[in-house]
């Protein structure tokens, strides 16, 4: 994997870079459309591409482990075979869900041993299993394993699992250099900080990722509940610490207003579920803010969507008609609103791409966040 960083803002630490894959290029800043068991809820791939306009794609290691399971993956020729997607693919390493199952998981130095949400099977993921199984799974961006701590944290907890982290970060790139892909392309590995959110912590634990010179770092351990301050205020501290000539990826973040935020302190790559899952409940996001689209107000509203939208789908389905498939629990309701989700938080990322490169993010970001916010 390449990075080439192109140009910095004048007023803030935001930039655009170039990323180079084998499955291609993408340009940053850039926000990637989680797809947790291989594919986009909702979506299909060749919206995806022509009218979404997505760049890479994540997969969720723990859910692709085990279901389909790693042997039909590995039969179809990798995930890219296995559904269809020629761009690039980042997975992330199972530590979210390591965080999530807290009820059903036990950690120790080895690994983790957890229970499935299936079946509620046993299994046992080690920093070495899940470079592995990321292996198989064909990702070109895979995650280190580590531990992501809930918020509020305890001092001593978040230190004791920062470190843990960083010693299964030596075992993850051990594994990395010991094996090889499968499927006749590179693969990277990205190791992730962590810290919760206490200034100390990240620092050292920025120090330590920055030490072994991957080529790309990840900002673990956010949009875990704390208030956007904090986010703002740690995602700062590690950016000014990680390599400059490395992509920045923020895990987890965010809404359209946290995602400008961060690029303007220097973050190159983020990821949430947040466009997709509130899309299926009926929040849309538009340029100027945010519609719920089951409220009354629209019952009768039969104008685009969002006509000055980022989506086919904006101009071509009325409010009202929108509303009325959310009421109905029209399974389009769902389809339109992803799409229209997803299209309008990548038209925001190439718009600050755009914005960084001619100059003038600052004032239009600080525009576009007081628009952003409001609910219509």
């Amino acid at each position: 994997m390449d990075f080439i960083l192109e140009k910095t803002d004048p007023n803030s630490k935001a930039r655009t870079g170039t990323i180079t894959t084998d499955h291609g290029e993408i340009k940053t800043p850039i926000f990637m459309p989680v797809g947790t068991a291989g594919t986009v809820k909702a979506v299909h791939q060749h919206e995806l591409v022509e009218d979404i306009k997505a760049q890479i794609i994540l997969g969720n290691t723990y859910h692709l482990y085990l279901r389909p399971g790693l042997e039909v993956i590995e039969k179809a020729g990798g995930l890219h075979k296995f559904n269809g997607w020629t761009k690039p693919i980042l997975t992330d390493s199972g530590g979210y869900q390591v965080y999530s199952l807290s009820g059903t998981r036990k950690i120790t130095e080895e690994g983790v041993n957890f229970k499935s949400h299936i079946d509620g099977s046993s299994h046992f993921f080690t920093p070495e299993r899940a470079v592995d199984i990321q292996r198989v799974i064909g990702a070109d961006i895979i995650m280190a394993f580590d531990e992501c701590t809930p918020y509020p944290c305890e001092y001593n907890y978040a230190k004791n699992s920062m470190e843990m982290t960083h010693r299964w970060l030596k075992r993850c790139m051990d594994q990395m250099k010991a094996t090889e892909g499968k499927y006749g392309y590179s693969q990277t590995l990205f190791p992730i900080v962590q810290g919760s959110t206490y200034k100390d912590l990240r620092v050292k634990s920025a120090e330590t990722i920055a030490s072994f010179e991957a080529e790309g770092n990840a900002i673990g351990g956010l949009s875990v509940g704390e208030p956007d301050d904090e986010l703002y205020e740690t995602t700062e501290l590690v950016c000014g610490i990680l390599p400059k000539d490395k992509p920045r990826y923020l895990m987890g973040v965010g809404t359209p207003v946290n995602i400008l935020e961060c690029i303007a302190l220097g973050v190159d790559m983020m990821d949430c579920v947040l466009p997709t899952r509130n899309a299926r409940h009926g929040t849309l996001y538009t340029k100027n803010g945010i519609l719920n689209m089951k409220n009354a107000k629209w019952k009768e509203d039969f104008s685009p969507l969002d006509p000055d939208g980022t989506s086919y789908v904006d101009s071509f389905y009325s409010k009202s008609y929108v509303r009325h498939l959310f009421h109905s629990k029209e399974t389009l309701a769902m389809q339109i609103g992803s799409i229209h989700n997803l299209a309008f938080f990548l038209w925001l990322v190439d718009e600050a791409r755009n914005q960084i490169e001619e100059g003038t993010f600052t004032p239009w970001k600080n525009e576009m966040v007081v628009k952003l916010a409001q609910r219509l």
